[in-house]
């Protein structure tokens, strides 16, 4: 651009804003680096609201934006490539995000787009517990709309772009795109491993200032008083700085703010969205007391009407909150790396003094990370997809986020030791303080999954496979036995423990940061785990056992679930081999097709493939054994009951019914039976149960010849009606003959067994002919192949009819002789 420095930054603006219609994406960023690089901090300020909302799109949805989340490498390499370097941690936008940051801008957030909580939270007047909004809400002036949240650069960026993967999920998809290699997706893992490094410390801002410090927010005194969810102590961050002789001088601090920022705008984005009643459920009582004083003095000042209708506003908030599963991918990706993250702690010195002295923040950082930002909300967050999440394959993505979060000891930095033997690893002793303090990720969740596989169809391999995973993560060695040992603690009799005491212990700064120092650790391990349950659930919670009688109940029954699943499978697994030999080659030359009888024996599993009902029963297999392991199964009771479900068949071979009741009107189905059938466990026969002759023309048939012969056969019948009946009365061979022929013992043998007519039998349908078969596809190419292969060998179509004629003569003759004695004939 000509003369950037002569232009305004109003007209700066505008060419931005029009070249993002006349200009490719490729050039548009070339284009915003230069102007990053050229222009001045006072100029680029008026143009980096704009810039960003171009880039993550509106609050509101209606402006996509780049697209991050359906842009990939796959399908557009270079505006891929081009959108990751533009917005890398050492990229031009961060850089803008920097050279802003230096001159203390602040740009407004509209809070009616938080998380419902909060947004409910802040409207009401009552400041939330997370530092990130404390001295940031600005009230309207006149005439202004709504509350705003005053942000630094930083801050500024970082919620857009969190709040993105909310707010755009309605996006245009024109393919299929995968979540995990979107760039939305790896800029994540990029800001998470820049701002949260594993190895070394968090890489300092690009930046021409010296020391290249970041100031944090001017404190901001808002205009109405807040009361706030906690006690307000100073930061690790402010609590370090004030043992510095300068701020510029320690860059440590400046990358403890960033890290510290950037987790606390994923976690409250990404974890934060729950019913108010929970919400309200997690604050201590001496808080609630607080916000109760505050109410009752605004209502004294303004006589009832302002508090009142706050008050109800509040209260009538309920949250719908639909988490994609992008958004679950994502949350996992968070939780993987934090865990990496706080397992790269440098061990504790010998000397508790020499630790105190040495420790930098960002150490101090990563020993408490999980348990003051992560662990509640994401405890919250797993119980509502527990609870609302559908009952398909689609909650792999929420399974295996739990299982993240629940091993730690996979993201060790140590290696496991190399074997030759391939046996589980066991779990070390030093994960059983975690194991204690997340005791409900455990064994609540735990509970929570069972009464969900309880209600799935674990014949779906996929459904299978989710039994599976959580059946071997759980039958780790000596997981259990931590687990069991973190109940034993917490049903320990309590001597004195006052009501919610534990909550200000565990959580010592709710008004300032997470980071914030706290009261001496608590030795006792069995207050620890009392602590963890009464903060997440309340002091009257009613804890049910993973390892007491009613969860085993549970998982009895699931076991005997599994057991019918896989006789289900190996049904389906028969029934797919039946069909693939009735389909050889030779039974083309049947004249009389099995589809005639008017049955349907097949199942929507059937399409899953011999592969896949195999890979089923081997996750079956394999969970039991490891439910087994876990809660040590009687194996004499579970082999009772695999052959309780093995026997469970009629005289004929086939599953017996679902369970029904009779009545006048026929069986009807009871809770079991309406169970057993959307589980695919038993199912009814879809029979036609009328005249074969009449049933609807099939897709294997030409209806013009359906016609034709029903027609003729009609003729035929009602002209030799009392011939055919004086024959098949007969008890020679000439009889047994024609009621081979003429008669249709398999109609009034389904209508039997049929669950529905009980008067079916008492309904003559007498000998007649039937010609329909003659109108079968399969019939008329094998009378084709056999006149084309007789005509190789010189025989006439006469001459080739007579020799079928003999050969279907010789063919009844012989299944007279061996059928007649078991067909029933009753007619």
């Amino acid at each position: 651009m000509a003369g950037p420095h002569l232009q305004q930054p109003s007209f700066l603006l505008a060419t931005l804003k029009a070249d993002c219609v006349n200009k490719p994406f490729v050039q548009r960023c070339h284009d915003l680096e230069t102007v990053i690089e050229e222009f001045p901090a006072k100029e680029l300020h008026g143009i980096f609201p704009w810039l960003v909302e171009s880039i993550f799109g509106s609050l509101d949805g209606i402006i996509v934006g780049w697209n991050l989340r359906c842009l990939q490498g796959r399908t557009n390499p270079t505006e891929y490539s081009v959108a990751l370097d533009f917005l890398d941690p050492s990229g031009p936008m961060m850089k803008l995000v920097y050279k802003l940051q230096a001159e203390e801008y602040r740009y407004d957030f509209p809070v009616s787009y938080l998380p419902g909580p909060v947004k409910a939270s802040i409207q009401e007047q009552v400041l939330p517990e997370c530092s990130l909004y404390h001295n940031k809400v600005q009230f309207p002036s006149s005439g202004g709309l709504g509350l705003n949240l005053a942000l630094n650069p930083f801050e500024y960026y970082m919620f857009y772009f969190a709040i993105s993967l909310i707010t755009q999920k309605n996006s245009p998809v024109t393919h299929h795109v995968s979540p995990s290699n979107s760039a939305y997706f790896i800029l994540v893992d990029t800001y998470l491993k820049c701002f949260l490094p594993t190895e070394g410390s968090v890489l300092p801002p690009p930046s021409s200032n010296p020391g290249g410090a970041i100031p944090s927010p001017t404190p901001r005194s808002p205009a109405v008083p807040f009361t706030s969810y906690g006690m307000h102590h100073t930061s690790l961050l402010k609590r370090h700085i004030a043992h510095q002789p300068s701020v510029n001088a320690d860059p440590a601090s400046q990358e403890i703010w960033r890290s510290e920022t950037l987790l606390q705008i994923f976690v409250e984005m990404w974890l934060h969205h729950y019913s108010l009643e929970m919400y309200q459920k997690m604050q201590s009582p001496h808080v609630k007391l607080e916000v109760l004083h505050y109410r009752l003095s605004i209502s004294s000042k303004h006589h009832g009407s302002p508090a009142q209708s706050s008050y109800q506003a509040l209260h009538a908030y309920q949250e719908s909150f639909k988490p994609t599963e992008e958004h679950v991918l994502v949350v996992r990706l968070l939780v993987k790396h934090l865990h990496a993250f706080s397992n790269s702690l440098k061990p504790e010195p010998l000397s508790p003094s020499a630790h105190s002295h040495t420790a930098s923040p960002l150490e101090e950082f990563k020993r408490v990370v999980i348990p003051r930002f992560v662990q509640e909300k994401l405890y919250i967050f797993l119980q509502h997809c527990f609870g609302h999440w559908p009952l398909d394959a689609s909650f792999r993505a929420v399974l295996e986020m739990w299982l993240s979060y629940l091993q730690p000891w996979r993201y060790a930095p140590e290696k496991p030791p190399q074997s030759t033997e391939p046996l589980p690893r066991s779990v070390s002793e030093k994960w059983a303080a975690f194991i204690q303090e997340n005791l409900l990720m455990y064994t609540k969740l735990f509970v929570g999954f069972l009464n969900r596989a309880l209600r799935t169809d674990l014949v779906s391999p996929k459904n299978a496979l989710m039994v599976f995973r959580v059946a071997k993560v759980f039958a780790q060695p000596n997981l259990a036995e931590m687990i069991l040992k973190g109940e034993q603690l917490f049903l320990e009799p309590e001597l004195v423990i006052p009501h919610r005491q534990h909550r200000l212990f565990m959580t010592p700064t709710l008004g300032g940061s997470f980071l914030s120092s706290w009261p001496a650790t608590i030795t006792d391990a069995s207050f620890k785990v009392k602590s963890h349950v009464y903060s997440l659930e309340g002091q009257d919670f009613q804890y049910k056992q993973m390892f007491g009688t009613e969860v085993r109940n549970l998982v009895l029954k699931l076991a005997q679930l599994i057991c019918q699943a896989q006789q289900t499978a190996k049904s389906i697994s028969d029934h797919s081999a039946e069909t693939m030999a009735s389909q050889s080659f030779f039974s083309w030359f049947r004249f009389t097709p099995s589809e005639m009888n008017g049955s349907y024996t097949g199942n929507d599993l059937d399409e899953i493939g011999q592969d896949s009902i195999k890979k089923t029963d081997e996750y079956l297999e394999k969970a039991l054994e490891y439910l087994c392991q876990i809660f040590k199964l009687n194996e004499a009771q579970l082999t009772q009951m695999m052959m309780k479900c093995g026997t469970a068949q009629d005289e004929n071979g086939k599953k017996q019914l679902p369970d029904c009741i009779e009545s006048k009107d026929g069986l009807i189905l009871t809770p079991l039976g309406r169970y057993q059938i959307i589980n695919g466990l038993r199912r009814f026969e879809v029979q036609y149960q009328g005249d074969t002759e009449l049933q609807p023309i099939r897709s294997y048939e030409n209806a013009t010849l359906v016609r034709l012969l029903f027609r003729l056969s009609s003729v035929l019948n009602e002209r030799f009606a009392d011939q055919m009946d004086v024959l098949c009365s007969r008890e020679d061979f000439v009889g047994r003959l024609c009621r081979y022929h003429l008669t249709n013992p398999h109609l009034i043998q389904k209508i039997r067994y049929s669950p529905v007519v009980k008067d079916g039998t008492s309904q003559n349908w007498g000998p007649r002919i039937s010609l329909r078969f003659l109108a079968s596809y399969r019939t008329l190419i094998s009378l084709l192949m056999i006149y084309f292969i007789a005509s190789w060998f010189y025989i006439g179509p006469v001459g080739c009819t007579f020799i079928i004629l003999i050969g279907y003569f010789l063919y009844a003759v012989i299944m007279t002789f061996f059928c007649e004695g078991w067909k029933p004939h009753e007619h």
